[in-house]
């Protein structure tokens, strides 16, 4: 994987990201929960990419996002002249296009539910989004605890149960690391963020999706980042 980081000229950088091969266009590390679960899965699959990184809460954000995508949300996919946004859309492209790969479960009904558990994780858990926001940096344990926030807690407990007791094995929640476990590694990092205490085996399965490779590496780089997105500092709690 290569790194281009906000070159000087936007029509340059563009130009050369409709390369061929593909190219992820993404946030920063340490907020953006959206780009975290292609880069994780293209990663953790081996697929390689050339990263383009847009810095988020910058004057010219909104610009240099649209200019490779009209939603003016990262992450975006090019694929020689496709462009593909939205998270789930590219893990979806990226499934299909490497179905070698198996980024998805193999078994029928333990795909269906991958799906299905993606499909509620990219809709649903607004509280859990709004009060605990992605700040690998910070660490604010105890904090963001609304009741709807403790619902979600709660919801997603009941995913990572029955998904692990069904399919998983003990291990991740499919069993092999799937988009699944890609799609929830966000909230892997909420619940390390913000303290919050899980039964033992998903406890476990957190410290699991934390050793993962491609997720130890985008800690890696998150913390390493040295840029402030100040509306996104500003959602995190007192």
């Amino acid at each position: 994987m290569q790194t281009t980081q906000l070159d000087p000229s936007l029509s340059q950088t563009l130009a050369a990201a409709r390369e061929p091969g593909l190219t992820l266009v993404i946030g920063n590390k340490n907020y953006s929960s959206w780009s975290m679960r292609p880069w994780v899965a293209m990663t953790a699959f081996g697929i390689p990419f050339q990263e383009v990184r847009v810095l988020l809460d910058q004057d010219d954000t909104a610009n240099r996002i649209c200019g490779y995508s009209a939603s003016g949300r990262v992450p975006v996919l090019l694929a020689g002249e496709m462009t593909i946004w939205d998270s789930l859309a590219i893990c979806e492209y990226l499934a299909e296009q490497f179905q070698e790969l198996h980024l998805w479960p193999q078994d029928v009904a333990a795909r269906a539910m991958a799906r299905s558990v993606c499909a509620e994780m990219h809709a649903g858990f607004s509280d859990l989004r709004t009060s605990m926001s992605m700040n690998i940096r910070a660490s604010y344990p105890g904090k963001g605890r609304t009741n709807g926030t403790q619902a979600d807690i709660g919801r997603i407990s009941e995913i990572w149960e029955e998904c692990l007791s069904r399919f998983g094995h003990h291990q991740f929640l499919f069993g092999d690391f799937s988009i699944a476990d890609a799609y929830y590694a966000p909230v892997v990092m909420r619940f390390r963020t913000y303290g919050v205490s899980l039964a033992p085996a998903l406890d476990a399965y957190c410290q699991r999706v934390l050793a993962h490779p491609a997720v130890a590496r985008w800690v890696e780089e998150a913390m390493a980042e040295t840029e402030m997105a100040p509306k996104h500092d500003a959602e995190m709690p007192d």
